[in-house]
């Protein structure tokens, strides 16, 4: 059994020194390349177990965004979705990163696609994990959510008892089908950054952006339809944030996008990674050989 060597970097973006995981196949310098991109209020560790399942067949690069794990940002950085594109997008060219399949997932969303509609040359393809991208999916909390913006009497507060551990960690356990699939690991780990100085200052400014990217969404869906990225979406269905409309919404723009379906929450890698990972694998490897039809697809576990 291969299992792949990790290695853990950080790599100066304009100021901010972006960490991250890279895992890859000795000896295979032309191996495809996944850009993995984490959600709230996780960070790269998020991904750790599938690069140890795929990090043997393909290069697996994931960093800490800005205001997440590890990364560090120089004082009075400002904290939103665009600011969070900027740097991904001076990490990916400093790695020199040309082309890759993107894996987005929640917060990863909506920094993965603002770099895709700048530089659409560079996806090879997209992996979509409970990442909205259409009203359709968005629930009648993820829409309270979004209502706090600047300028919204008591917004700020609001949002911020969303950065306590009984929401972090319902954010795991919440709508899985079997919790003692869960570790505790994660979202005991999400907690500490969260408790850093200024973290939650930092979470509190992209809350009140996130309005930002519900406005972008007629764009991201524009660039979907202009340039039909070969697509993998895997969605929890019982998301309480993103639903299963948002998933299934993909396929107006992209229609020969593979889609499944998996009875688990938001954090789906949690409770169903041995069922993801092979499809990723399918994907990944048919992507640079043949191509698929749609397929729609309902798992249970």
């Amino acid at each position: 059994m291969a299992v792949p060597h990790v290695i853990h970097r950080f790599l100066d973006v304009g100021g901010v020194r972006v960490f991250y995981r890279q895992a890859g196949p000795a000896g295979t310098p032309d191996a495809p390349v996944l850009l993995l991109l984490h959600g709230f209020p996780s960070g790269s560790h998020q991904f750790r177990r599938l690069m140890d399942a795929l990090g043997d067949r393909y290069v697996m690069i994931a960093p800490d965004l800005p205001g997440f794990g590890h990364t560090e940002v120089p004082e009075g950085f400002t904290y939103s979705f665009d600011r969070l594109a900027d740097v991904l997008e001076g990490f990916v060219s400093a790695l020199g990163l040309d082309r890759f399949v993107m894996y987005t997932f929640d917060f990863g969303g909506p920094a993965g696609f603002r770099l895709a509609t700048r530089n659409p040359g560079r996806i090879a393809g997209l992996v979509v994990q409970n990442a909205n991208a259409y009203e359709d999916g968005l629930s009648d909390v993820a829409r309270e959510t979004i209502a706090n913006r600047p300028g919204v009497p008591g917004a700020e507060e609001n949002v911020r008892r969303l950065f306590e551990l009984d929401v972090t960690r319902d954010q795991y356990e919440g709508g899985t089908t079997d919790v003692e699939r869960i570790a505790p690991d994660g979202w005991t780990l999400d907690q500490h950054f969260l408790d850093l100085p200024g973290r939650k200052d930092a979470q509190a400014g992209l809350a009140l952006d996130y309005h930002s990217n519900v406005a972008l969404y007629p764009e991201w869906q524009r660039w979907l339809r202009e340039h039909r990225p070969p697509a993998l979406v895997v969605w929890g269905t019982r998301d309480p944030f993103f639903t299963e409309a948002g998933a299934r919404a993909y396929l107006r723009d992209l229609p020969d996008a593979r889609l499944h379906l998996f009875e688990t929450g938001h954090f789906a890698l949690e409770e169903n990674l041995p069922e993801i990972a092979p499809l990723i694998a399918d994907f990944v490897d048919d992507l640079y050989g043949t191509t698929h039809a749609a397929t729609v697809r309902t798992a249970t576990t």
